[in-house]
């Protein structure tokens, strides 16, 4: 004899578990109500978050004896089984809500399942847009497409748009920078020897020929990795000093030209490549962040500030360059004259174009929040006729790129896609209030926006170098073209820099060396970023691309299509 026995049990949010039942179906129960949460229904009904899950039971008790009591046994027996049965589907729907996280859906399908939508690999690789090893990623039908959001982003983008306006900033005269740098000005001259082609000039040393001229330098104090720097700056030392009248003078120089920009667009890349030109040296920290951190003690802005930096740690990054230019300046011969007179100094911190944070900190009498002095300001009191050097990609990927860097955990296109449209609301509600420079250079925005959104408005930053340098003192390149074809990136940056030529074997090692810095094995596996992702960015972006590109006179640079 088989009894039929249906329940319905209903889990509440919040950890109340009110069980509801009602059975039909087996003798003595016929008298009993309807459940109304399955009204009448064969199924279980789970809540989970307020969504309903129907995933059924149909459970039944098998009655084989004849006695009432062993029959109200088993029929008991079935209750409890069908409640702990309920009870472990329950378990495996939660269990999976919570692994999966609360913007996927459940492993378990549920009535509410949003399609995933195909993605394409994106073109850039890291740094390397030209990767052969292409990898198409199918987008899990676990992961949310978040279309959805695409309208409300919009509306977010439109708003940020009809608020956008260029302005020219107000420059500060030297006068003012002065006041704000006294210590800087008293070091550096203001004109260079004629016969070098990076700026340098003589300084008397001091010390005794026991003393450690890099003893109190901050970049080797507060970082281990470049001890073993310093400890060959100080082998070579002692060895290229000049002598007169009784003095020590050492050959003090600054970079003839800068890669100012920007980072994860393949200036490490350029920098690599570069430095293997036999006249070219840079300094002997890849990245010294020195005019936009450093020298106001900032390593990690999170972590407060430290005390600055000297221009003097500064300038020691270059001795090793500049050893080589005093044997230039000191040699007998014409011909070695004439070959260490042609080395040229480089430097390549990618923070140099955009990042100027630290202003709040150190400047008054702001204009409507906007910096009163900006890196390129000192940078040109000193070095007017300096060579910038700029790379830049499609902000949208440079954007991605930027943050499965930076990122420490958790990385995955939801992620990026959360970040990115509460970065967007931070900028939008910034706009709202101030001009766009002031946003662009906010420093509680910035650390604000869980993504740098900043960094790819390349517009606002060349507008204020330009309103400070000439235009023919730049040159702008793009990463997709850079990894397309590499020798002829790099012959426009020798043609720029007036370098020499190389031999067959020097170019070849230059060009065909691969890539540097390209994306972490781990981050490429997690494949591109959404399409929506994409798109909206691409919305953001838009009317900055086209200022650029109707600046630099090239539609390349609307990256319209990448």
């Amino acid at each position: 004899m088989r009894h039929c026995v249906n329940c319905c049990i209903q889990l509440l949010p919040g950890d109340v578990h009110e069980q509801q039942v009602s059975c039909r179906g087996g003798p003595g129960h016929r008298s009993l109500q309807q459940c109304p949460t399955c009204k009448g229904e064969n199924k279980i009904v789970f809540r989970v978050d307020g969504k309903p899950m129907n995933l059924l039971a149909v459970l039944e008790v098998r009655a084989e004896g004849h006695e009432s009591w062993a029959r109200l046994l088993r029929f008991k027996r079935g209750k409890r089984c069908s409640l702990v049965f309920g009870l472990m589907i329950m378990t495996l729907v939660m269990a999976s809500y919570i692994l999966s996280g609360a913007h996927q859906e459940l492993l378990i399908s549920s009535p509410f399942h949003y399609g995933a939508f195909s993605s394409n690999p994106s073109v850039m690789d890291g740094e390397n847009p030209s990767d052969p090893k292409q990898h198409h990623h199918q987008p899990s039908v676990n992961n949310i497409s978040y279309v959805k959001d695409y309208p409300g982003m919009k509306l977010i983008i439109n708003s940020i748009t009809a608020r956008i306006e260029f302005t020219t900033r107000q420059l500060p005269d030297i006068g003012d920078l002065k006041r704000q740098e006294l210590h800087m000005f008293s070091v550096i001259p203001p004109k260079f020897l004629p016969n070098s082609k990076s700026p340098c000039w003589y300084e008397e040393f001091t010390g005794r020929n026991t003393t450690d001229p890099y003893l109190t330098n901050s970049y080797a104090l507060y970082s281990k990795r470049f001890r073993s720097t310093f400890d060959a700056l100080r082998k070579a030392f002692w060895g290229h000093l000049s002598h007169a009248r009784g003095k020590h003078f050492r050959l003090r120089c600054l970079p003839h030209f800068y890669i100012i920009g920007q980072p994860k667009c393949g200036t490490t890349d350029l920098y690599d490549r570069l430095r293997l030109h036999p006249e070219v040296k840079f300094s002997a920290i890849k990245e010294p962040h020195w005019w936009t951190r450093k020298r106001f003690g900032i390593v990690r802005l999170r972590d407060g500030l430290r005390d600055r930096y000297p221009v003097e740690d500064y300038l020691d990054l270059f001795d090793l360059a500049a050893h080589q230019i005093h044997q230039g300046l000191q040699a007998s011969s014409a011909r070695e004259q004439s070959k260490m007179n042609r080395i040229i100094i480089g430097e390549a911190s990618a923070s140099t174009m955009w990042d100027n944070n630290a202003w709040t900190f150190f400047y008054d009498n702001s204009t409507d929040g906007e910096p009163p002095f900006l890196t390129q300001d000192f940078i040109h009191a000193f070095q007017p006729d300096v060579k910038l050097i700029v790379m830049l990609r499609d902000p949208v990927e440079r954007l991605y790129s930027d943050y499965l860097y930076f990122a420490s955990s958790n990385k995955s296109a939801d992620d990026f896609h959360e970040k990115v449209a509460e970065a967007l609301q931070l900028f939008e509600n910034c706009v709202f209030d101030s001009t766009l420079r002031a946003c662009v250079y906010n420093n509680t925005l910035n650390n604000a926006m869980p993504v740098r959104l900043q960094v790819g408005l390349y517009a606002v930053y060349l507008l204020d170098w330009l309103a400070v340098f000439n235009k023919d003192q730049f040159l702008i390149l793009r990463l997709e073209d850079h990894a397309s074809n590499v020798k002829s990136t790099m012959h426009r940056v020798f043609q720029f820099l007036n370098l020499g030529p190389l031999s067959e074997k020097q170019e070849a090692l230059m060009t065909r060396s691969p890539a540097s810095n390209t994306r972490r094995p781990e981050d490429r596996n997690l494949g591109p970023m959404w399409p929506v992702t994409q798109r909206i960015l691409q919305d953001f972006y838009r009317p900055f691309n086209a200022r650029l590109a109707q600046l630099l006179a090239d539609e390349a640079f609307a990256w319209k299509k990448t």
